[in-house]
């Protein structure tokens, strides 16, 4: 990508214009165009990183993580005296 900023003001004034040109709210366009335009940038990333390098099909599965037990009340076991 060329220049950064300048492809994040373009989109942003995009937008800003898509949404009728409101006032007082342009931190809000230049982040959600931020946003778009990285978010652009990591997927066509990614894609050109997986066709140049394969992947193990092992290593890109992840397993879900196990919750943690917690202690009920009242559910536990209690022990007789």
């Amino acid at each position: 990508m060329p220049n950064l900023d300048e492809t994040i003001r373009e989109r942003a004034y995009y937008l800003w214009s898509a949404d009728g040109q409101p006032e007082g709210k342009a931190d809000i366009y230049w982040l959600n165009a931020q946003r778009d335009v990285l978010a652009t940038s990591v997927e066509s990333s990614s894609s050109n990183s997986a066709t140049t390098a394969p992947m193990d099909p092992a290593s890109a599965t992840t397993k879900p993580a196990k919750k943690a037990k917690l202690a009920r009340p009242g559910k536990g076991k209690t022990r007789a005296a």
